[in-house]
């Protein structure tokens, strides 16, 4: 398929369907979005559901190569590390990288705007209140419900890029043999809200993605530009401590002030904001094929993930990235291009899905656990020693933006095998600092050699 007069529809305007928009149509193509849900930019949507982003270096080179990371800034703030609050109030502060690394905070919406305004510049059309019904994959038709009334529309290629509920993918699972499993976590999520202080300052630390660990429960905020913190509380939905049993003002005070007793004096609307904000579902999306004909899936359509990792958005971010430079290697030829997209990003996007839920039981218990803490030292000081043999996981996954997400988790496993035998020293939390690392990261290179 030549770029000169083809049409492509994009179902769901989100920001990987946005993002992906200004990416074809700057290849030459005619582009087409359809969402859903009312245009964000001139009505207030349902709120409680964001749960703010964690752009980091993945999504920002996907920024970067259509000219947009600028533009990201505006609605983003720098985080070093994550800032760990005790039951006593008490702070401590974990760095996520070396010097001058750092991830940024983002509002889902902020961002998701500045994409949609940027498409409409580049002459992206967006249709909002459309709802994709079926797909014809014969025809490369869709067929939409908007205001009451049915329409249907032939494109030369359309892409899936509406959630990890997506309606095309539903259509491909229904005619064309795609095979979906949908698991979902005990746990849900809340998102909850810190103001700024009257004077209109952070109350909270700014650079920093602030956590309350818990073992079975955790709290996060991160900050927003306006001084404002957007917290998630991560809880059972059943259980002794759960959703289940925080349903009066009551219950749901003494909750705070047993667990997260530093945040009451700062968010002066927390019972308001819980019995307001939706209580939302934690799901991982595993399906194949992606391809069926001219109809693709990008994004949570295709591999939707728990938040833990903070590379929900940097995954689809990448997807576009990755299928803009297979489109330069197959010279726009969909066929090949979507046939080795789907299979190239496959495993990276299975990685990625097991690490996120490997790491929510990092962010909300080993993160204060001190073996934990300790082993992340000693692999501080590998790194520092020996910054090319020795990467931690986390900034494989985060900062090493030309890594394949399978290929920094089979390092990490290998690495996480080399500290286990460390870790094994009776002596270990007091002669940390005389170990022979270098013969730690030689027993590194040699399970790799195998």
């Amino acid at each position: 398929m030549q770029t000169e007069n083809k049409h492509i529809a994009i179902v769901g305007a989100g920001l990987v369907g946005s993002l992906l928009s200004v990416y074809l149509i700057k290849r030459g193509y005619q582009v087409t979005v359809f969402e859903r849900r009312a245009n964000m930019r001139t009505h207030v949507l349902d709120g409680g559901r964001s749960i703010n982003l964690a752009l980091s270096n993945r999504g920002i080179r996907a920024l970067e190569h259509v000219g947009l990371a600028e533009s990201m800034k505006k609605v983003a703030i720098p985080m070093h590390g994550r800032m760990m609050h005790n039951t006593r109030g008490e702070l401590t502060f974990q760095s996520y990288g070396k010097n001058g690394q750092f991830i940024n905070s983002v509002s889902r919406s902020g961002l998701n705007k500045m994409l949609m305004d940027e498409a409409e510049k580049l002459g992206v059309h967006f249709f909002y209140e459309y709802r994709c019904e079926d797909i014809d994959f014969e025809k490369t038709e869709v067929k939409f419900q908007t205001y009451g009334s049915h329409m249907t529309r032939k494109f030369d290629l359309i892409i899936g890029a509406d959630g990890a509920f997506s309606a095309v993918r539903e259509a491909m699972e229904k005619k064309a043999g795609v095979k979906t499993t949908i698991d979902t976590l005990e746990h849900g999520y809340k998102e909850l809200r810190i103001p700024s202080s009257d004077s209109g300052a952070f109350q909270l630390q700014k650079n920093a993605l602030h956590i309350w660990p818990r073992a079975s429960f955790m709290l996060i905020a991160l900050p927003n530009p306006d001084a404002t913190f957007t917290c998630t509380l991560f809880l059972p939905f059943e259980g002794e401590q759960s959703f289940k049993n925080l349903k009066s003002k009551e219950s749901i005070l003494q909750f705070f002030k047993t667990y997260f007793p530093d945040t009451i004096p700062l968010m002066d609307t927390l019972v308001e904001d819980f019995r307001d904000n939706a209580t939302s579902s934690l799901v991982t999306v595993r399906c194949y094929p992606w391809v069926k004909n001219n109809v693709v899936l990008i994004g949570d359509a295709a591999h939707g993930i728990v938040p833990f990792y903070g590379q929900g958005m940097n995954a689809g971010f990448e997807d576009c990235f990755v299928l803009n430079a297979l489109l330069d290697k197959h010279k726009d030829d969909w066929a090949d291009t979507l046939s080795a997209f789907q299979e190239l990003r496959k495993p990276d996007n299975d990685a990625i899905a097991q690490l996120a839920l490997d790491n929510f039981v990092e962010m909300r218990d080993l993160v204060a656990d001190e073996d934990f803490l300790l082993r992340k030292k000693i692999e501080a000081k590998l790194h520092d020693l020996f910054p090319n043999e020795w990467i931690p996981l986390y900034s494989m996954v985060t900062f090493e933006e030309t890594m394949r997400y399978s290929e920094a988790m089979e390092n990490g496993v290998l690495q996480h095998q080399v500290m286990m035998e460390v870790m094994k020293d009776p002596d270990i939390k007091t002669n940390w600092e005389r170990l022979d690392f270098k013969s730690i990261v030689d027993k590194l290179t040699a399970l790799r050699a195998n």
